[in-house]
């Protein structure tokens, strides 16, 4: 039970104040993402930790977790909305820093060539580029977009930009990969054996935000090593073979 002495709504009240209808706060309860109300009689009254619970699932909601996810969450959690938020954030975060560009259909056919559908789907499958609808896209990353029309710039085809592009998709998909596990290993495991215990939270929120730029920076400085190798070695055989 809840005490909601300091402030006791009804179920109609409630659903008001949080802007849901009283069939959704019901379903909440009934899934086991809001505790039960404090009855005085037959009717049940909610208080300030019933508001924050609601206003913690829409805001988990807006950052696309479904409510199953959600629930589980704030199992683990002791309960606590503000751990499972940061948590939640943390996790959702965009790790890229750039802002994405809009751009038009117009746009996109200049750069791969008119009529070529066969490029833009392969830059949508990608990643590089999403579909908005009504004729309208984003590029996600304009520093791909400018690397790409730089290649343009040299010389360098439309599909043959892509498929460059899609190699460094692998391999950055591979790098990612590695990363993940890492933490699940080292980090999500250990806390998931212990029963996710609420205190250590923060500990885990602190662990997953370090990984960004750890595995940011590392990938940058091993590029740098490994493009240094293989530009020595191919052009030693060019000019050796010259």
């Amino acid at each position: 039970m809840t005490d909601v002495a300091d402030e006791a709504l009804t179920i109609d009240e409630l659903a008001r104040r949080t802007g849901l209808t009283v069939r959704n706060i019901r379903a909440h309860q009934a899934r086991g993402l809001l505790p039960p109300p404090a009855l005085r009689g037959r009717t049940g009254f909610y208080g300030p930790e019933h508001l924050a619970r609601l206003e913690l699932v829409k805001a988990l909601q807006a950052d696309g977790f479904n409510l199953e996810a959600i629930r589980r969450l704030l199992e683990h959690a002791g309960g606590s909305t503000d751990a499972v938020l940061r948590f939640a954030r943390a996790v959702r975060a965009p790790w890229e820093e750039e802002e994405p560009r809009a751009v038009s259909l117009e746009d996109l056919h200049e750069r791969f060539g008119a009529g070529n559908a066969a490029l833009l789907r392969r830059a949508l499958e990608l990643g590089l580029v999403r579909d908005l609808g009504g004729g309208r896209f984003e590029e996600r990353s304009p520093r791909l977009a400018a690397a790409a029309e730089e290649l343009a710039r040299l010389g360098v085809g439309a599909d043959r930009a892509i498929a460059v592009l899609e190699a460094v998709h692998r391999a950055a998909d591979a790098v990612a990969r590695a990363y993940v596990e890492l933490f699940l290993e080292a980090v999500w495991q250990p806390f998931e054996a212990a029963g996710r215990p609420p205190e250590r939270w923060p500990a885990v929120q602190e662990a997953l935000e370090a990984l960004r730029p750890l595995a940011s920076d590392s990938l940058l400085a091993m590029f740098g090593l490994v493009m240094g190798e293989r530009t020595e070695e191919a052009f030693g055989r060019e000019l050796g073979d010259g």
